[in-house]
C-alpha cells in the first residue's frame, strides 16, 4: 500500500534526508548539476515555517518512493492563489504502479480544500505518458515559452 501526504513543518531530519535522496536522483536523471548541500539547504527551507514552498510524499514498504515540491503563489489571470508544480518524481522502480497519479490527486484535494484557484505546471515536449496523466487529471495545454535567469 502506498501513502501519501503532505509533509508537516518543520521537517524532521529523517524526512529531510529522504526527500534529499530522492530529488537528488531527479536532479541527476535531468543533468541538473546540484550539490547535496545545497540541495539539502533547500528542502530545509522549504520545510521552514515561513515557507511558501510544500513537498508532498509518496511511501511504500516504508520507503521515500515519490515527491512532489510545489510553491504557493498569486496569480491576476486566476484571481487569487495559485501552485505552481515545479517537480513530481517517482523512483524508477516505482513507476507505473499508480503513485504520480496518488501524488497529483492528493495535491488537488489538498488545493480545492485550501481556496487555490489553479494549478500549473511544465513538462517536456516529448513526455507522452506524463501528458496523458496530466490530461486524464483535468489539466490542459498552455501555449507560452518560459524564459528564466539564475541570480548569484
Amino acid at each position: 500500500m502506498t501513502t501519501v501526504f503532505k509533509v508537516d513543518k518543520p521537517g524532521n531530519a529523517e524526512m529531510t534526508d529522504a526527500i534529499k535522496d530522492l530529488m537528488m536522483t531527479q536532479m541527476n536523471s535531468l543533468g541538473v548539476s546540484v550539490t547535496e548541500e545545497s540541495l539539502l539547504l533547500t528542502i530545509e527551507q522549504v520545510l521552514s515555517l515561513q515557507s511558501n514552498a510544500e513537498f508532498f510524499v509518496a511511501i511504500k514498504n516504508d520507503q521515500v518512493v515519490g515527491c512532489a515540491f510545489l510553491n504557493k503563489g498569486i496569480a491576476l489571470d486566476k484571481g487569487g492563489a495559485y501552485i505552481w508544480l515545479n517537480d513530481l518524481y517517482v523512483r524508477d522502480n516505482f513507476r507505473r504502479q499508480g503513485i504520480a497519479r496518488k501524488l497529483l490527486l492528493k495535491i488537488l484535494y489538498w488545493a480545492e480544500h485550501n481556496e487555490f484557484k489553479g494549478i500549473e505546471l511544465e513538462t517536456g515536449v516529448n513526455n507522452a505518458a506524463t501528458k496523458k496523466l496530466y490530461n486524464s487529471l483535468g489539466f490542459y495545454d498552455i501555449i507560452s515559452k518560459r524564459y528564466g535567469r539564475t541570480l548569484s
